[in-house]
């Protein structure tokens, strides 16, 4: 079974396409994890939200108990701009340090300027995101 990291941005239809594959982000999400935090920004999951619809697509996929599920906090929203900080952050280490992750920098790096290319147009639009994460 594999994870994928995806971007979720706020209403029925933000007008752009919103996809991202995830899957090199989901798959070093600790070691991304951990660097954010050397270089002093939010790290991904931070974003991470959900509401009982999109967890129960989770459930259905086997992922996570049903009783789990009733305790979740409202969706949360978040500003492009502080995506964009830690995205850019990362970034900027990785192409100065393209050995850090091995083989997985070069898929690591287009997701993120995936996210990237979302996120600037979110906030060209004024809108919010969070991130989600799908198993398959």
């Amino acid at each position: 079974m594999s994870a994928s990291m995806y971007i979720v941005v706020e209403g029925e239809d933000p007008g752009f396409d919103i996809f991202v594959n995830g899957r090199a982000l989901a798959r070093n999400e600790d070691a991304l994890e951990k660097l954010a935090s050397r270089l002093g920004v939010k790290p991904l999951l931070d974003f991470f939200s959900a509401d009982e619809n999109s967890m129960a697509l989770l459930l259905e996929e086997g992922a996570g108990d049903p009783e789990w599920v009733k305790t979740l906090p409202p969706p949360q929203w978040f500003s492009p701009e502080d995506g964009l900080e830690t995205i850019r952050t990362l970034l900027a280490f990785l192409r100065c340090n393209p050995l850090s992750l091995g083989s997985e920098t070069v898929p690591v790096v287009s997701e993120l300027e995936e996210y990237e290319r979302v996120l600037c147009k979110t906030s060209e639009r004024s809108l919010r995101w969070q991130l989600a994460v799908s198993w398959r």
